[in-house]
């Protein structure tokens, strides 16, 4: 390197320890940003030298004074000697309190921005044909046929929000856009667009509709575009400020007028649309929002087909199976889940390959057409896979639909029925309810003396349906935070209406939603700080919150709530009325013959002898509620296990009837009969009584 020049012999380190020589401020930056600002003069410079041939001196800024200078002249104050060609201006270090951070402010650098053409097409996409018909609509048109739009003297739309949970196909489906209408496609990733040089950000957004509009009629698409079009009134950072405002202003210039009647379409993609500026989402810019959500049972399948149509399956393959199984999964979890399942069918082979020594990649032989012949994946390979692939809506607040079906819920018949025709009928045939006008779900909430079976109701319910489910403890959604509460209910219904048919249920509804009236009375704090009863202000603001959602402005459509309590006398009475959880369903203690049906479910699969009388059984517990039963079966089963017999016997039940005894006293028992009959009536001064007979 020859001194105070940058030639192509230069390497990072070298022109680093020059700029640190010819500048003390350069000198005292961290060696990242020393190394980020020495590549850039070297491609800076190298370019120069390609267009001038190597000649020209660079422009150096030094205090607020910009001179330019030749090999040896003296520069600016200290009489410091600089001379490289297209060398980056003099760093700008800012001190913030304690830390320092410094950012190099080089000569304007053209970002590039490659046109391209995904090879993605409609039919990659799976499940998603109402979507498509809106995207049609909103994109096809307007490239294809903007006469269509200057015959009625409009513009057509420039922008287009694509949003939903991470994995649901956003990416996928911009590029299926580009690829089926073949059209220029400019796809950049918001944080890419973010530059630590003051004026940079936005010099880079006109730069990117400014190639757009020339390569009109074209898509541009921007991913994760959240992160750069923040709430201005929220964010304390003066850059988002500026980005947000320049691209408010790059979108307003995509008029036809400004295009030459050549129509650029701005796609943006995020999982956070409530985090977006709102001048954003008006009319003019990003005015059509489409909504990709969780896909249903029905869309998985189409789903798992589309993935599959390159794979090499074995014959006998239950898809429809799958997509029951897999309630809760993405595209991209299904995706996950195909190679998984590849990954298996590999497995099995290679672990005959693997049994033997190593064998060197030199003289390694690939497979012979019948080995490979003999290789496909199996509906066994998709069942392994899937205890590996963790849906993404799991970290999403969703939850893996359980594995119970009404087969593993002994008796309780007719609330089965009540279930059915509640939540899964709807969701299996909703033409059907809405021809009678049947449009808004019915709350359901399942109340009676602990261990009856409520939460597995819910369970199976879930299941039975093949809907989306989310499961709620009470007390998970209180936040000592002013605010946090009531977001996160609002977040909840928001999630499930996105991926609707969804099932929401909340255990323990009375630690979530108790008496306002009692908080009130007893003074209940703004604060979040406890009364004399437990009650807070958060409580309060979240019983508000649901009453909200529950029948509110915005309408649930295929989004079902159950609910599970022990004591409904705690719940607010503004809950339970019709249009809320107006279907009140009692699960009481089990008959005898109830507790036949759950010993025989209980047992099934468990080796017993001829000798066990089940009617006997039943006979002699009465009070035993389901979870007691269950109890009863699993002490006999361990006597069994002590004695060392081959199954359990007649013999173990009694030894185990020594020892279980009933969880729910009589006395308990008739106060939940009365605790009925007050629900059912609406005898609010039952209710009231039952309440301070049961806190006694």
């Amino acid at each position: 390197m020859q001194d105070g020049v940058i030639d192509g012999s230069c390497d990072v380190e070298e022109v680093a320890a020059r700029l640190s020589a010819s500048f003390p401020q350069f000198a005292r930056l961290p060696r990242p940003s020393k190394a980020l600002a020495a590549r850039q003069a070297m491609a800076a410079a190298s370019a120069r030298m390609q267009s001038t041939e190597g000649g020209g001196a660079a422009d150096v800024e030094e205090g607020k004074a910009v001179e330019s200078a030749s090999p040896g002249k003296s520069l600016g104050r200290g009489e410091q000697t600089a001379a490289v060609n297209n060398a980056p201006k003099r760093p700008r270090v800012e001190s913030r309190g304690r830390s320092r951070s410094a950012s190099v402010a080089l000569g304007e650098e053209r970002v590039s921005f490659r046109v391209l053409r995904p090879p993605q097409r409609y039919a990659d996409i799976g499940g998603a044909a109402s979507v498509l018909r809106v995207v049609r609509e909103l994109v096809e048109l307007p490239l294809m046929h903007v006469e269509l739009f200057t015959h009625l003297g409009v513009d057509p739309p420039r922008g287009i929000l694509l949003h939903g949970p991470p994995g649901c196909g956003k990416t996928l489906l911009a590029n299926a856009i580009a690829g089926e209408l073949d059209v220029p496609f400019f796809r950049v990733a918001a944080p890419e667009m973010i530059a630590g040089v003051s004026g940079e950000s936005e010099r880079r957004l006109r730069q990117l509709f400014q190639e757009a509009c020339t390569a009109a009629p074209c898509l541009v698409f921007i991913d994760e575009i959240d992160a750069i079009t923040a709430k201005r009134e929220s964010s304390a950072r003066e850059m988002l400020h500026r980005i947000v405002a320049q691209l408010l202003t790059c979108m307003d210039s995509l008029s036809l007028h400004n295009t030459e009647m050549r129509p650029v379409i701005v796609i943006g993609a995020t999982n956070r649309p409530e985090a977006l500026d709102s001048a954003l989402r008006r009319a003019g810019r990003f005015d059509r929002e489409i909504e990709l959500g969780a896909p249903d049972e029905e869309a998985r399948l189409h789903i798992l087909r589309t993935l599959s149509r390159r794979l090499r399956l074995d014959g006998a393959f239950d898809f429809q199976s799958l997509a029951k199984r897999t309630a809760g999964y993405v595209g991209a979890d299904l995706a996950a889940l195909t190679m998984e399942s590849a990954a298996v069918a590999v497995g099995r082979i290679g672990r005959d390959l693997l049994s033997t020594s190593p064998t060197p990649l030199s003289v390694a032989q690939p497979l012979g057409a019948e080995q490979l012949h003999a290789l496909s994946i199996t509906m066994d390979d998709f069942v392994a896979a899937l205890s590996r692939v963790q849906p993404s809506a799991l970290r999403e607040g969703f939850s893996t639909v359980p594995d119970v079906t009404w087969a593993d819920v002994g008796a309780l018949d007719d609330l089965k029925d009540e279930l059915m025709m509640t939540i899964t009928e709807p969701i299996r045939e909703p033409e059907r309810f809405a021809k009678f006008g049947l449009h808004a779900p019915a709350g359901v909430l399942l109340y009676g003396p602990p261990g009856c079976g409520k939460t597995l109701l819910a369970k199976a319910v879930a299941n039975e349906s093949g809907a989306n489910f989310i499961s709620i403890k009470g007390p998970e959604l209180l936040n000592k935070y002013v605010g946090e509460s009531e977001r996160a209910v609002r977040r909840l219904f928001q999630r499930a209406r996105s991926s609707a048919p969804c099932v929401i249920f909340f255990d323990e509804l009375d630690a979530l939603a108790p008496r306002r009236a009692l908080g009130n009375f007893h003074g209940g704090h703004d604060d979040g700080s406890a009364d004399d009863v437990g009650h807070t202000g958060a409580s309060e603001r979240v019983v508000n919150q649901l009453l909200t959602e529950l029948d509110g402005m915005d309408a649930r459509r295929h989004v079902f709530v159950v609910a599970a309590t022990n004591r409904p006398d705690l719940i607010d009475s503004a809950m339970l009325r019709p249009g809320r959880f107006d279907k009140l369903l009692y699960v009481a203690l089990p008959s005898e013959a109830g507790r036949q049906a759950i010993l025989r479910t209980a047992m099934r699969g468990m080796p017993h002898g001829t000798d066990v009388n089940v009617l006997g059984i039943a006979a002699q517990t009465p009070g035993f509620s389901g979870a007691d039963i269950a109890s009863l079966v699993r002490e006999a089963a361990m006597q069994a296990m002590r004695a060392d017999s081959d199954c359990v016997r007649m013999s173990h039940f009694q030894t185990a009837l020594q020892k279980v005894s009933p969880s729910v006293s009589r006395r308990d028992a008739a106060r939940y009969e009365a605790l009925q009959f007050a629900l059912r009536t609406s005898h609010a001064h039952v209710l009231v009584d039952q309440t301070r007979e049961m806190d006694s």
